[in-house]
């Protein structure tokens, strides 16, 4: 039964549409990064797996995540309705013949704002550079297996995280594969893409993840 991370910072809003699409043989582990809405408390509601995670950082909450996960396979997604727990299965299935899969979005009118997708553009144009691995989108939806994403010793607890996790299995020479995924318009706003000041703040967090 694969365990499904999501890390959370206020998103009650969101989570009971994300919760209640998960595909059967899958658990949800809800990392509440400090939250100051009733999010921890919905997801129980909801009979997901909840984690608190005092540190604040994507990267901090996806490793707490993986910490507390115990299935072979671990997948990691945003809580905020922008990915389909539906797509999870064409995400994990790769993996019969793959160590890392990232999930392309592929995103509906005005899910994915301009200065996004051009900041995600430009970082995965200097991860092929560097690395040789040739991604279109560092997306927030992936699956790996959980005992060897510890062994790759992600040290980012900021934004940085996805990107040292493509970087280091790339060292690792892990087999990485992309696959599509539809992209929605979120619930609310966006702490990352929904702001300029969020995308820079993710922009610079993986640009010191490159150095």
């Amino acid at each position: 039964m694969p365990d499904v991370i999501l890390p959370v910072l206020n998103e009650s809003e969101a989570l009971p549409w994300v919760l209640e699409r998960f595909p059967d043989g899958y658990r949800a582990i809800v990392v509440d990064n400090g939250s100051t809405d009733d999010s921890a408390q919905v997801a129980k509601r909801l009979g997901s797996t909840v984690v608190t995670e005092p540190q604040r950082g994507f990267g901090a909450a996806c490793y707490a995540g993986l910490l507390a996960a115990d299935d072979d396979v671990v997948c990691f997604m945003d809580a905020d309705g922008s990915l389909d727990p539906s797509d999870l299965p064409s995400v994990v299935g790769p993996l019969a013949s793959a160590d890392l899969v990232v999930g392309a979005r592929r995103a509906e009118r005005g899910a994915w704002p301009l200065h996004a997708r051009l900041g995600n553009r430009v970082l995965a144009r200097e991860l092929r550079r560097r690395s040789g691995v040739r991604l279109r989108d560092l997306g927030p939806m992936r699956a790996a297996r959980r005992n060897d994403l510890i062994a790759l010793g992600i040290r980012d607890r900021r934004f940085g995280w996805p990107l040292e996790m493509v970087l280091r299995a790339a060292e690792a020479a892990w087999r990485i594969t992309e696959v599509d995924i539809p992209y929605r318009a979120r619930s609310g706003r966006s702490k990352v893409t929904g702001s300029v000041r969020g995308t820079i703040r993710t922009v610079r967090d993986m640009t010191r993840v490159l150095r």
